[in-house]
């Protein structure tokens, strides 16, 4: 099976658009995306009824969390807590009614899904270090043979023994039997590793590979959508940077 797994739209239909068009030469037999479909961006019930309708499941983001009411945002700083405020007051019943009912975590076989660090769910912790993904060995007899996971914005990839984690650099590697791995996926609109095109990934489980992959979009288009709403000016300057 193929799966075409992606993360962090933020609101950015363009991004979007650009992924779900790059996809249709991939062959994917099952789409996932790992949350916040919202927050950030300008188009949160276009990025939701368009994902609504194509995966098997989505997964909770943090930004998802707290437009619904299920988790306290109140420390987050002014600017992505007035984006949140902004989307609540925007999105369909039915897209509100989605985000309430995402679940912190999917399994398939021996493959994870979840937002942030699997070993605290709701806790939205990051992992972009191999110091971060250390933590992993804590629950390494629940661990999955591969955890996918998005949040940090950035492509990483850990392998971890059952005393060891080291970051796997590469945009396409095996899946070793021998190991279990963390990959965060990166972010479909608003990427924070200074390449501003959109990420997306792949994963072949007959084959045993995973891919990151890449594809530019209409910044300026999305920018603009940012601009002209009452959200933070700045959300739209970082799409052009990748930060």
């Amino acid at each position: 099976m193929r799966y075409g797994i992606f993360s962090d739209t933020h609101a950015n239909i363009e991004a979007l658009s650009s992924v779900l068009e790059a996809y249709k030469s991939e062959e994917i037999d099952r789409f996932v995306c790992l949350g916040d479909t919202v927050g950030y961006g300008a188009s949160p019930n276009e990025c939701c009824d368009l994902i609504r309708d194509l995966v098997a499941f989505t997964i909770l983001g943090n930004h998802d969390a707290a437009v619904a009411g299920r988790m306290d945002y109140s420390y987050y700083y002014d600017a992505a807590r007035n984006a949140l405020d902004l989307h609540a007051n925007q999105l369909t019943d039915a897209n509100m009614r989605w985000l309430t009912e995402l679940p912190y975590e999917v399994r398939e076989n021996d493959i994870c899904f979840c937002h942030g660090s699997p070993v605290n769910l709701e806790e939205f912790e990051y992992i972009f270090s191999t110091e971060q993904a250390a933590r992993c060995l804590d629950i390494w007899d629940r661990l999955a043979n591969i955890t996918f996971i998005g949040h940090s914005h950035l492509c990483k990839s850990f392998a971890l023994t059952e005393t060891e984690v080291f970051e796997v650099v590469a945009t396409k590697f095996e899946i070793r039997p021998d190991h279990r791995y963390i990959v965060s996926v990166g972010s479909v609109g608003q990427p924070r590793d200074y390449d501003p095109r959109a990420s997306y990934t792949i994963f072949d489980t007959d084959e045993k590979t995973f891919e990151f992959k890449r594809v530019g979009y209409d910044i300026d288009a999305a920018a603009e959508k940012i601009l002209a709403s009452k959200l933070e000016r700045n959300f739209a300057n970082r799409l052009f940077l990748g930060v």
